[in-house]
């Protein structure tokens, strides 16, 4: 390609400069002046194409996941997630949702209190395009969720499914037209922590893919940009955070730790990825609004 790309660009040049001495010989005679303007136009088109291999401009969003401010109400989290400039967020069912809500968890919410979820969403100008299911036992747990998912626009659940599962919940997907997206905890903890894992789910089911976490990949001893690529054409969210260098169990400020986030961006621009980057942060866990907000701002930055 650069041989074709070399040989195009001095052709240009080349065709530039002479169809130059072509027009200043025949301006010598305005009985070619309709005929000079022919190759001007040549000139023209010939040097306006693109050849340059600027990247394709991406379409992803920035979110903050309610994970990171597990310790509050829901009233007081989405107040922090609006605080830090985004316009997503991603739930989780356990989140105990506060006294507004009689201790509830999200999970447990019935269609009325979810409305009232859905209205407190809409006064802060946020969606929650994702959410993290735990703990679904049975279709009826799972379409629960589905119905709350449908409820608050959710675009994808986040979840472990068990492999018993995986048909059972492809099949909703599709009916709810709402994805199912593979989360991987790190090892010992899921059985999802290894790329080949997701894959394996994903295969012949049409409604997975996959929510790269890349902190816990870190903590699996996997390279989350070779975990990317080996997941390429799957991913629809991802859970950022960033890990200690030197003891890989503690979360630590985005950018100020083990992954080599350019070379994550980099990676997505090559895969044309679209979907939702959420940060998650896992420190400081009783007052991180600030460090969450900037981490939105780092990975903002960074693309």
């Amino acid at each position: 390609m650069k041989q074709i790309y070399s040989f195009y660009s001095h052709g240009r040049l080349f065709f530039a400069i002479f169809m130059n001495h072509i027009l200043i010989f025949m301006d010598k005679n305005l009985s070619f002046l309709l005929l000079s303007a022919i190759p001007a136009f040549l000139i023209l088109a010939f040097t306006n194409i693109d050849t340059t291999n600027s990247p394709v401009p991406q379409k992803w969003e920035t979110g903050v996941g309610l994970y990171s401010f597990n310790h509050h109400s829901l009233t007081k989290a989405l107040s922090m997630a609006k605080a830090c400039e985004v316009k997503y967020v991603e739930g989780f069912s356990f989140h105990n949702l506060g006294q507004e809500f009689g201790n509830k968890t999200m999970g447990s919410l019935n269609q009325e209190e979810t409305l009232v979820v859905k209205k407190m969403l809409k006064e802060k100008g946020l969606n929650m395009s994702s959410m993290y299911v735990d703990g679904a036992k049975n279709v009826a747990e799972w379409k629960k969720f589905f119905e709350m998912g449908r409820e608050l626009g959710i675009k994808y659940l986040v979840c472990e499914p068990p492999k018993a599962h995986w048909n059972m919940v492809d099949s909703l997907a599709g009916i709810y037209k709402i994805k199912i997206a593979i989360h991987e905890h790190k090892k010992g903890s899921s059985i999802y922590w290894h790329p080949d894992s997701v894959l394996a789910a994903i295969k012949g089911h049409k409604n997975i893919a996959a929510c790269a976490d890349l902190g816990h990949w870190v903590r699996s001893g996997l390279d989350p940009v070779k975990c990317l690529k080996m997941l390429e054409g799957h991913v629809i969210g991802l859970h950022l955070k960033d890990i200690d260098k030197s003891n890989q169990e503690d979360d630590v400020d985005m950018g100020t730790g083990s992954i080599d986030y350019p070379e994550v961006i980099k990676e997505l621009r090559r895969q044309k990825f679209s979907g939702f980057a959420q940060v998650e942060c896992e420190h400081s866990m009783e007052d991180n609004q600030e460090i969450v907000k900037n981490a939105v701002s780092y990975f903002t930055a960074l693309h």
